[in-house]
This record gives structure tokens, sequence and C-alpha cells, in this order.
């Protein structure tokens, strides 16, 4: 199991509906707004590390409201 951390900022006003969108995406297990310089931190959880982009690029940074997202992946124990 690979999991992956994603911080994400949201334009002002838009992350209640980055929240709620982000949500509905199969691969997030967990999912909390935060206090800093993100607003969101996303935790994913997949099978492949070849599932990741697709996720982050399709599912997460396409979303309107999102300024701008930093991607940790975990290295496979």
């Amino acid at each position: 199991m690979i999991k992956a951390y994603v911080l994400v900022v949201t334009d002002p006003g838009k992350t209640r509906s980055v929240h709620e969108a982000i949500s509905k995406i199969p691969a997030i297990v967990e999912l909390h707004e935060v206090m800093g310089p993100y607003d969101l931190v996303v935790e994913i959880e997949v099978e492949s590390l070849q599932d990741i982009p697709q996720i982050l690029g399709e599912r997460i940074r396409t979303l309107d409201g999102i300024q701008s997202t930093t991607s940790l992946v975990t290295l496979p124990d």
C-alpha cells in the first residue's frame, strides 16, 4: 500500500467547497482543514505508485479553488 500526503492551498473563501469535492474521491482516507500556510491536508492510499499522478493531476489539481499543492509520497516499508 502506498500513501501520499497532499498539502493544499485554496483560494480565499473556497476551502469548504474544495474540502467537499476532495472528500468524494475514493482514494482519500483522511482529510483535514488546517491553519497555517496550507488550508487542507489530504491523505491518499493506493495500491500502486502509478495511481498517484492520476489522482493528483486529474482529480485534485483540477478542482476549482485550488491555488497550489505540495505532494509527499511515502516510501514503501
